[in-house]
């Protein structure tokens, strides 16, 4: 369980280096009930607005005291310092920003995480999943363990992001000493065991003008599901674990963004019946893995070392 923990912003507007409230943060108890209901340890990975925010971190702070979550490190790098660089939407992802400057202000997020929490992070998520090619020696040089931001089957570089299309859907490690664990991102559909290949020839320009993706999700074929309650109903977070599972897969990450449990904020929850409807969908889902298909909940630390150790997770 990894929640992108971050200020709030308008989603469609320009990049604002000024738009760094962090009310979203007092309403994460309601989320972490339901994770302490199924005795689920989230990785809140934080950004600087919360980190250096005093009544955001001790709202984190406490849960993390309890050992009920663990705190990682997200860059948005328009709202963190040094105020350098341009602010445009090709830099809002980190790893296309200077190797130097990514490296000053992903140190600065770090330190500041250290500062306000006790203790160092060892986990990353680029914010936008922003990652970029000096970015694995920088996480290593700060101590982090564990990358967190590649999302298979995802093509971000229409804006100037990184193209994963060709990235595993499983763990690997991506340098020594740091584990990749990608965002669950699976196909279902009859024509699933060809998604990859097929789904990228769908999306070029000319089946994206026929709305051919869509057409063949309507009709059973083909869907791209990433593992969210962000966009995902209960139903469809089923569909995909399971087939999924039926695939072989058996690890899986179940992500969203702290902003969504403030109604308004994000396209996702716009009212408080949508909050209460998107809890229970955690909840949900949760009972589904847990109780009926016999999975386990473990930090993304502890399953990153198991497997860096060639272990199963867990064991």
């Amino acid at each position: 369980m990894v929640i992108d923990t971050e200020e709030e912003f308008d989603w469609t507007a320009p990049f604002d280096p000024a738009s760094t409230a962090v009310s979203n943060i007092d309403l994460q108890p309601l989320a972490q009930a339901v994770f302490d209901a199924h005795g689920v340890v989230p990785t809140y990975v934080v950004d600087y607005p919360v980190a250096s925010t005093p009544q955001a971190a001790a709202v984190l702070r406490a849960i993390a005291a309890d050992g009920r979550c663990d705190i990682g490190a997200h860059l948005h790098p328009w709202v963190t310092p040094p105020a350098e660089g341009p602010v445009d939407t090709r830099h809002s992802y980190p790893g296309n920003l200077p190797a130097a400057l990514e490296r000053h202000k992903l140190t600065v997020l770090t330190d500041t995480i250290a500062a306000s929490f006790g203790a160092r992070p060892t986990v990353y998520k680029a914010g936008r999943y922003g990652i970029g090619a000096a970015t694995p020696a920088t996480l290593r040089a700060l101590g982090y363990a564990v990358d967190v931001s590649v999302v298979p089957h995802t093509d971000f570089s229409a804006d100037g992001g990184p193209d994963f299309r060709g990235a595993p859907e499983g763990p690997y490690r991506i340098a020594d000493g740091l584990c990749e664990l990608p965002l669950s991102v699976h196909f279902v559909g009859r024509l699933a065991s060809q998604g990859p290949w097929l789904f990228h020839r769908l999306s070029a320009h000319p089946a994206r003008r026929l709305r051919l993706p869509g057409v063949l999700s309507r009709l059973g074929l083909l869907t791209r599901l990433r593992l969210s309650p962000e966009g995902g109903s209960l139903t469809e977070m089923t569909r995909q674990t399971r087939a999924a599972l039926a695939a072989g897969t058996r690890l899986f990450m179940l992500t969203y963004h702290s902003s969504s449990l403030l109604p308004g904020a994000t396209q996702y929850v716009r009212t408080e019946a949508d909050r209460r409807h998107f809890l229970a969908t955690l909840d949900g889902y949760l009972h589904v893995f847990l109780a009926e298909l016999g999975g386990r909940a473990d930090t993304v630390t502890r399953v990153a070392a198991a497997l860096m150790a060639g272990q199963a997770p867990g064991r």
